[in-house]
């Protein structure tokens, strides 16, 4: 019983002991000074950088014509294929010519008379034979029938309906054996030339004036040799192959949208535009020699939805900016407003700090990975 009492008082002095210590242990780690917070920064430079709009608009035919006839009669041939190309003064379609040829004959046949009969007067005016009125009459008669023959050649000649510009045909709006009358409202068919081709598309006074203000304020400079240069991204997201020209910014204000119209012209050599696509084209506005830009995920924003960013001053302390944001480029966002040059704004770690706290800066690198990633190949 001895032996066993003893043998507990040891073993509660030993579990006493180790308590002791555990504590000693802790609050020596309590009472030490916190490691300080790492995060990693961007310094922000100020870069050239060149500014666009994406706008959306719609194809049209570069050259459009409607084919009418100017004389009126009965459709004999019909001489195009629908949908093929057409070259301008291409036979499309040909009108009963006979009653235009009998009207030149008649025309003709007067022409020749009179001008022997003027003949003839001319030669008895000399001598006085024949007075001058009578002389004069027949001359105006002669001038008269000459303009008559004229109008009936050209009358016959547009019996003979011809293209009037190259381009592509589109579908005849009549058959052979119809009657057709000159100047018609309804057009035979329609040619579109669609190499080049037009896209015009809107962007609003909005916009429009807010170019002009940085210009005037010399943060956009225009004066760069492909300000006027247009990318294009067709309607299934895919970018046409060829790069589009400028042509105009149209000077009156759409009422109903409040929108200005500005015209590309664009090569369209494989006929991959058609007229009446959708498409997004990406104008250039012009250069901000001064910009900076920030990564997207270094900006927070506030319970209003302001942006700021947190920045590591020369001291070490973090503090808060906020920021007047442009437009993101790529993966980064153009600040307007709210940073300046060399300042160290945070990316990584913003979640351990806050305003007031003393941090240790190290650089951003973009390249890093993430350890935690799953590799491609293990991906489901």
């Amino acid at each position: 019983m001895k032996i066993t009492n003893r043998t507990g008082v040891v073993s509660t002095v030993a579990i006493l002991v180790f308590c002791f210590i555990l504590n000693g242990c802790g609050e020596q780690n309590m009472g030490g000074p916190p490691p300080t917070p790492e995060v990693a920064v961007v310094t922000t430079q100020l870069k050239e950088v060149v500014l666009t709009t994406e706008l959306a608009g719609r194809t049209s035919a570069y050259l459009v014509a409607e084919v009418r006839p100017q004389v009126s009669g009965i459709i004999q041939k019909r001489l195009f294929k629908e949908g093929s190309d057409v070259r301008a003064g291409e036979v499309l379609f040909q009108i009963d010519p006979a009653l235009y040829q009998a009207a030149l004959s008649r025309a003709e046949a007067n022409l020749t008379a009179l001008q022997l009969k003027a003949n003839r007067l001319r030669e008895l005016l000399a001598e006085k034979a024949v007075s001058q009125q009578d002389y004069d009459d027949v001359e105006a008669a002669l001038k008269q029938t000459q303009a008559e023959t004229q109008t009936a050649r050209i009358n016959l000649k547009y019996t003979s309906i011809t293209a009037p510009i190259s381009g592509r045909i589109g579908k005849s709006n009549v058959t052979v054996g119809a009657l057709v009358t000159a100047h018609q409202p309804m057009a035979l068919t329609t040619i579109q030339q669609l190499n080049p081709m037009y896209v015009d598309v809107a962007q609003s006074t909005a916009d429009v004036l807010r170019l002009r203000r940085l210009l005037q304020e010399g943060q956009l400079n225009q004066n760069n040799k492909n300000q006027r240069i247009v990318r294009l991204f067709l309607d299934d997201g895919t970018e046409y192959p060829s790069k589009g020209i400028l042509q105009f910014r149209d000077v009156t204000v759409d009422p109903t949208t409040g929108s200005v119209t500005l015209r590309i012209v664009f090569p369209n050599p494989k006929n991959i535009l058609l007229p009446g696509m959708f498409v997004r084209a990406v104008i250039p506005e012009g250069v901000n020699t001064k910009a900076i830009l920030v990564p997207q995920q270094s900006i927070s924003r506030d319970p209003k939805g302001n942006p700021y960013v947190l920045i590591v001053d020369a001291e070490g302390k973090v503090q808060q900016r906020q920021l007047t944001l442009d437009r993101a480029i790529g993966s980064d966002w153009l600040v307007s407003s709210g940073l300046t040059e060399n300042e160290q704004v945070i990316v990584e770690g913003m979640l351990r700090i806050k305003p007031g706290d003393y941090v240790k800066a190290v650089p951003f690198e973009t390249g890093t990975k993430n350890k935690d990633a799953i590799p491609p190949a293990e991906k489901n």
